[in-house]
């Protein structure tokens, strides 16, 4: 099998990816996937798409991730390895949409409006 590669993005984070055949090792930045997310809530969610197929000690993946906090990193890590996945198994695309895990989630943060301090919040008003 030669090299997939994907991508994937959630809020101001992007996780570019390079999935080849190995013994399930998930390297993030060069430094591995405990270390890189220490928490096993946002470990989960990066291999959910794994656990789903029963491919978790398949593949080796290595990624580029950068750009916003550590939970829209592992969303959009988690879109990345579902990409992926389809690319190298088509028959595989209606589980994983069936879960929600080949829709990228668009929301992002709105921006700030002129005259208010935030993008909503109004300054506070003094009848007199």
């Amino acid at each position: 099998m030669e090299v997939v590669n994907a991508l994937g993005r959630r809020k101001r984070a992007i996780a570019r990816i390079f999935v080849s055949e190995g013994t399930g090792k998930i390297t993030i930045n060069k430094r591995d996937l405990a270390q890189y997310f220490p928490s096993t809530i946002l470990q989960y969610v990066v291999k959910q798409p794994l656990n789903k197929l029963g491919a978790a000690e398949k593949y080796d993946i290595k990624v580029n991730l950068g750009g916003g906090g550590f939970t829209g990193q592992s969303q959009a890590l988690r879109l990345a390895i579902a990409r992926a996945l389809v690319k190298i198994n088509p028959e595989d695309k209606s589980a994983l949409r069936a879960e929600g895990f080949m829709t990228r989630d668009p929301r992002s943060v709105e921006r700030k409006k002129p005259g208010r301090p935030k993008a909503r919040r109004r300054f506070q008003f003094s009848k007199r």
